[in-house]
């Protein structure tokens, strides 16, 4: 018996030794039961919907290059789906997730296999529901560890946290959603916004505690923050302590020091706290950032960071909040974020373009016999109003299904105008299910720009499948002539979500190696669904790895 030991160690050893990425990629095993669990929060209880009886819900941990299968169970009323923000999803597209782009939905009472592989990605990323406005509960966290022996770029820290902020109505959100598409008019804002889950004192009940960090005197905390918030941009900041930052979006930065951190829906920031102040209680405020004149939820989240060794009931320190439009402190944050372009971790801009678009964000207003003025509110890329087909695009495409969406949507805008001055333009939108084709391994270059048309405003804007370099942003329209010589093609910050700024335009830039549907669209959960939202459909290559693959056997149908 002990020789069998023997030998099978010897055959590890080996195992190891000839084929060591072999040893350090696994296979991780995740179970997501959906299910409704009464909540109490804001004095109030209500069923929620959550995994595995979480809010947020469950972290899901892997290293670099690892495989992660997740088996999402619905046990609710509810059609839904999970996306996995951030995840390049390099030739496992029918993992992605948005409802009707990838996959048809997992209706009440089925069950999905999410089957994908993280590779060359490490850092913070989220999960999060990606049908109606589910997600406001269906959120959790990922965090990617680099390969084991791989060090992290800077000084390894004692310890590492996760904050996810995020909103909390009192009512059920879907009713929210559906009265509000009824209605045509704008849905009510949160009650409240949430850290790791706790809303803290808010007017009307300020017996409920606020979440607690805790620290030790001397060591250093890598937080894992995290944006999963519906529709607002967030400021964070811990009273007495400043915060470097290292990393977004699972690309690191160079490192930098800040006490104010801003971040958009979708977005994730490390930092590393280090604690360096007197035994006692700090505060942590979590508080919206507005610059436009629209309806926000104004309230602030406070937990708290306490010291071990704070004596009982300590005098908090407390923390300056920026002014909820205070503009001047995001642009300082997001102008200092800058890729790592180091030899390990090199910043691959592409510098030659082969597909230059330029695409208008804007809210409007459309005819609606049945809402309540008449008309809706509906928000458009180029004018384009998406239409949500009722199969997944992906396999339409797949299977060549005709008569579900057509290949014309627009490079430019249809008519061009001023697009951030006080504009006479036409506030209706057109509808359609268009997509964007791009061939395999092209280059493209979007600019989004902001428009004034009713009311201009910060739109955070996700890619799907894909990072993407921010080489440029500006207030004011876009200049085709004098703007792209300010680009920066060295060391840009690298994102799947960025925030372009209101009234003003972003440049980014990727290329397009992944083959599939993927999805651009704003991270405000109201945009989203009022159609500020368009697919690109990226051609296949030239070889099995350059090609779509065959959709799993327990896709869902519609």
């Amino acid at each position: 018996m002990e020789s069998c030991r023997l030998h099978l160690r010897a055959m590890l050893l080996l195992v190891a030794f000839l084929y060591p990425a072999f040893v350090q990629s696994l296979v991780r095993h995740y179970k997501f039961s959906v299910v409704f669990k009464n909540t109490t929060k804001l004095c109030s209880s209500k069923p929620t919907i959550t995994v595995n009886g979480k809010f947020p819900g469950p972290t899901l941990y892997a290293r670099e290059d690892d495989t992660v299968i997740v088996r999402v169970i619905n046990h609710v009323n509810h059609n839904l789906t999970i996306h996995w923000h951030g995840v390049r999803q390099l030739g496992t597209a029918w993992a992605d997730g948005p409802a009707y782009i990838t996959q048809c939905p997992i209706q009440p009472g089925q069950n999905f296999i999410y089957n994908f592989t993280l590779t060359g990605q490490r850092g913070t990323l989220l999960w999060h529901a990606h049908t109606s406005w589910l997600r406001a509960t269906l959120h959790g966290a990922i965090v990617i560890l680099p390969k084991r022996g791989t060090p992290y770029p800077f000084p390894t820290p004692d310890e590492e946290k996760t904050v996810i902020l995020a909103e909390w109505w009192k009512s059920d959100v879907e009713a929210v959603v559906n009265q509000s598409i009824k209605s045509g008019l704008p849905p009510n804002v949160s009650d409240a916004h949430t850290i790791n889950g706790h809303a803290g004192p808010v007017p009307g009940c300020s017996s409920q505690g606020g979440y607690t960090l805790h620290v030790e005197s001397g060591k250093t905390y890598l937080l894992r923050i995290i944006n999963a918030a519906l529709n607002d941009d967030l400021f964070f900041k811990i009273a007495g302590h400043n915060l470097t930052v290292v990393e977004v979006d699972a690309s690191y930065t160079k490192p930098f020091q800040t006490d104010t951190i801003f971040i958009s829906p979708g977005q994730t920031t490390n930092a590393i706290l280090t604690a360096n102040r007197g035994i006692g209680k700090y505060l942590i405020a979590a508080s919206p950032f507005m610059d436009a004149p629209v309806g926000f939820d104004n309230l602030t989240s406070i937990a708290s960071l306490l010291y071990k060794g704070t004596p009982a009931n300590p005098k908090a320190f407390l923390t300056s909040i920026p002014p909820q439009n205070a503009t001047p402190v995001t642009n300082t944050f997001m102008d200092s974020l800058r890729s790592l372009n180091s030899k390990q971790y090199p910043a691959n801009v592409p510098l030659t373009i082969d597909h230059s678009l330029f695409f208008t964000i804007a809210v409007g207003v459309n005819p609606c016999a049945t809402c309540v003025n008449g008309s809706k509110l509906v928000a458009a890329f180029n004018n384009v109003s998406f239409v949500m087909p009722t199969i997944a695009l992906l396999q339409a495409y797949y299977y060549n299904t005709k008569g579900v969406f057509t290949l014309d949507f627009p490079a430019n805008p249809p008519i061009p105008f001023n697009y951030t001055g006080n504009s006479t333009a036409n506030m209706q939108t057109t509808n359609g299910t268009r997509l964007y084709r791009l061939g395999y391994n092209s280059t493209v270059q979007i600019v989004l720009q902001g428009t004034a048309v009713i009311a201009p405003e910060s739109h955070p804007t996700h890619l799907h499948g894909f990072n993407f370099f921010v080489v440029g942003k500006g207030i004011g329209n876009f200049d085709p002539k004098k703007d792209p010589k300010t680009f920066n093609l060295v060391d840009p910050v690298e994102r799947n979500t960025i925030s372009v700024p209101t009234g003003g335009w972003t440049a980014i830039r990727f290329r397009a190696d992944n083959p599939g549907i993927w999805f651009l669209h704003c991270h405000l959960e109201v945009h989203t669904t009022w159609g500020l939202k368009m697919p690109f459909l990226v051609e296949n290559g030239k070889g099995p790895n350059e090609t779509l693959r065959p959709p799993p056997a327990d896709l869902p149908t519609c």
